[in-house]
């Protein structure tokens, strides 16, 4: 008999806790400090300022709401009351999920009601003063104005470690809290006080992932006397509650400015891999040296990294990126390796951690190419899973949270990060296993893809039911390609002409009588009336994802000479593409916002992935220059040490990647080619410490607000005549300088 256990999302590289990215603590100054975890907080950034690790199971932090698009990540900037500390939380994303656990500190009267973020006096809310917060890299503290608690916390890769200081006015109190989630609704729950300072349980909920869950056990640092439980609105004495949404009071007996610690470990296999991995982890109970534990190993990643800045601003700005680059995937695998897989069973992992949180159309295009070079052991572990993932199902990820599929966007952009892996040298995986999961996923039809329509007219046409017809044919033009490359280099050439055929179907989008990519129907005809304007998504049932036809029409990263030669000449590409960035949005008729469309420069999108390459396709059309002023535009603008200093989603780190490579001076226009288009350095000097021991340092002379222009590039010395260099180039180690100019 098979034993089945609930999809769930959780665990931490195992190397986490002891500093994957090198054998010993770097001995370089603390770089900590230069990150702020509150960038991103305000409206459409959606980070979240928890206490996490790299790549960890757990992110401890308030809940400040759970409704609307402000609050995906469970915490936003303008709120003023916080509802409680939950240990799961997406960073970035456009999608309300996750926020499981939730722990609250509390003084007086049994409160079971959790309020809501426009009623700051109700429930077991409290009100908490901006000044009183402090986020670092693995830290987290507030002060509740209403308990007058000061609560802190920290972690190890699986376990939220809590600190709460209690007046000594009022009983104090710890309320657990499954009913909560951010953006879903809890279907089953569990809690039970197993002694008088341990409690365990689960919380299973569907919402945007439709169904995840997870288990949980907590330990305090002194018994509590009395537990009262609430059951779907039934209050009672208790010590198990069992039902769709649970919640337990448990009341302790506190002197003035007593301190309780509180250890919640989760886990995707059960109660009792939730216990393995809290005593494995965090078996004493020192919070500070945890604290310190966690801030030595964010130093241990960042210090890969280190910069000469232009100022101050910069350093915050680039470790916060950092910071943010780093946060996922995550993984499902407890300590002893066991995790809950995407088939719904039990399996036990021979192949290191596995992981989730997979947002791919965002990420394939400078988060995982920036793990690729940085981090390709945790970066192998990502591959591994997706391939596990396609072993167990049948499917490569596109968008998965939680372990679930989630369908919400296109493309199947697992194939560029496998495939990137396999030609940098990666071997940790069945590369023959690796290509039938790559060709199937672009020859078997999904929800997101009827390839028979695809196959037969060249493109997805709009009438057949393609909503989005435009992007997915682009996107999966760009799929297309990598597989291409990943048969050539296995040998396998029928495949190789098959795929790269299809690399080129995106020309039978082009419309020259406008210069643009337009929708075409099964019929050969050309969507008309056609706006090219308006903005769309799925849910307008539009051609395009996010964004609209003068967006949408450089969406070529495998060939930009192949586009440019639509055009005409490079000429009349650079006009049109001039035309993109100075087209004032509040001037035309009938334009709708989308959410994700923000950061504009003209109608350049920064906030939204698909723009992310633009500025440096003008290097292809011979115009250095306007890519060096869009970059330093951008830099200026959009990527502020502010709350609201983030002009999108983070969306997993890709944003955040985005800012690294261009502030080196590259950028992986096209993620799978090994080679970084050269751009505008915006910082003095960095100097990256390669996985191999290797060091590689860009220099960027005279580098200033005024000197924004590249005037020359040499590689070790050696003039740069290319548009790139190659992925060996940095890898071998060396140095690579810009001489900047004011012209």
């Amino acid at each position: 008999m098979k034993k089945y256990c609930c999809i769930v999302w959780v665990a931490c590289l195992a190397a986490c806790s002891s500093g994957s990215s090198g054998d010993k603590p770097h001995s370089r100054e603390s770089l900590t400090g230069h990150v702020n975890p509150f960038i991103g907080t305000a409206y459409v950034g959606h980070t979240h300022p928890s206490a996490s690790l790299p790549f960890s199971m757990v992110q401890v932090g308030p809940d400040t709401g759970t409704k609307g698009w402000e609050h995906c990540s469970g915490y936003y900037d303008a709120d003023r009351s916080v509802m409680g500390f939950s240990h799961t939380h997406l960073s970035g994303t456009g999608a309300s999920e996750m926020g499981d656990i939730l722990v609250m500190p509390v003084t007086g009267d049994i409160r079971f009601d959790a309020g809501t973020e426009d009623s700051p006096d109700a429930g077991y809310r409290s009100r908490f003063q901006q000044a009183n917060e402090v986020a670092q890299a693995g830290y987290y503290k507030t002060f509740l104005d209403d308990y007058g608690i000061t609560a802190e916390m920290t972690l190890t890769p699986r376990v939220g470690f809590h600190r709460y200081r209690f007046p000594a006015s009022k009983q104090a109190g710890i309320l657990f809290d499954m009913e909560h989630g951010i953006g879903d609704e809890t279907y089953e729950s569990f809690i039970q006080a197993v002694n008088d300072s341990t409690v365990a349980g689960v919380r299973k909920s569907r919402g945007f992932t439709r169904d995840h869950s997870y288990y949980f056990a907590a330990r305090f640092s002194k018994p509590f006397e009395k537990t009262t439980v609430w059951n779907d609105g039934a209050v009672s004495e208790s010590r198990t509650v069992e039902g769709k949404s649970t919640k337990m009071h448990l009341a302790f007996r506190t002197s003035d400015g007593e301190t309780i610690l509180l250890k919640v470990a989760l886990s995707t296999t059960g109660v009792e891999g939730a216990l393995k991995n809290l005593t494995t982890e965090l078996p004493a109970w020192d919070f500070e040296e945890v604290r310190q534990q966690a801030d030595a190993t964010w130093n241990t990643y960042l210090a890969k990294i280190t910069i000469d800045p232009l100022n101050a601003d910069q350093l915050t700005a680039f470790y916060t990126s950092m910071y943010h680059a780093l946060l996922m995937p995550n993984p499902v695998t407890d300590v002893d390796g066991k995790y809950c897989g995407w088939d719904g069973q039990l399996h036990q992992s021979g192949n290191g951690d596995m992981f989730t949180n997979f947002s791919l159309w965002d990420t394939y295009r400078t988060l995982h190419p920036f793990l690729s070079l940085m981090f390709p052991r945790e970066n192998s572990q990502f591959v591994k899973s997706m391939l596990e993932r396609h072993k167990q199902t049948g499917l490569l990820p596109t968008n998965e949270y939680g372990l679930c599929e989630t369908w919400c966007m296109i493309g199947n952009h697992a194939i560029p990060v496998i495939v990137d892996a396999y030609l940098k040298g990666d071997r940790s995986f069945d590369p023959e296993m690796a290509y039938e999961a790559v060709k199937h996923a672009q020859t078997a039809e999904h929800r997101k893809a009827d390839w028979s329509n695809y196959d037969a007219y060249g493109y997805f046409p709009f009438d057949l039911g393609e909503v989005e017809s435009v992007s997915r044919t682009l996107e999966s033009g760009y799929d297309d390609y990598c597989v291409a490359l990943m048969a050539k280099a296995l040998g396998k050439e029928d495949d190789y002409a098959f795929f790269l055929n299809r690399a080129g179907f995106y020309k039978n989008l082009y419309d020259p009588s406008v210069m643009l990519v337009r929708g075409r129907d099964s019929k050969g005809n050309w969507r008309t009336p056609f706006h090219s304007f308006a903005l769309t998504s799925e849910s307008e049932g539009g051609d395009y994802t996010e964004g609209n036809a003068w967006q949408w029409t450089w969406h070529i990263q495998h060939d930009i000479p192949g586009l440019i030669a639509l055009f005409g000449s490079k000429e009349a590409f650079v006009t049109k593409l001039d035309s993109l960035f100075f087209i004032n949005p509040d001037e035309l008729p009938g334009i709708v916002a989308v959410p994700d469309v923000t950061g504009l420069i003209g109608l350049y999108a920064h906030g939204n992935e698909p723009s992310h390459h633009i500025a440096y396709i003008y290097t292809y059309a011979d115009r250095p220059d306007k890519t060096a002023e869009i970059i330093r535009e951008v830099f200026d603008k959009f990527y502020l040490p502010t709350r609201d200093g983030l002009c999108g989603n983070d969306d997993c780190g890709q944003m955040s990647a985005w800012y690294l490579f261009s502030g080196m001076g590259f950028y992986p226009v096209n993620p799978v080619a090994g080679e970084y288009v050269l751009g505008a350095p915006q910082i003095k000097q960095v100097t990256l410490e390669l996985p191999n021991g290797n060091l590689f340092t860009v220099k960027a002379n005279n580098l200033s607000q005024a000197n924004k222009y590249v005037q020359a590039i040499r590689l070790n010395g050696q003039p740069v005549t290319e548009k790139t260099i190659q992925y060996d180039d940095i890898k071998n180690g060396g140095l690579l300088e810009f001489d900047m100019t004011d012209k």
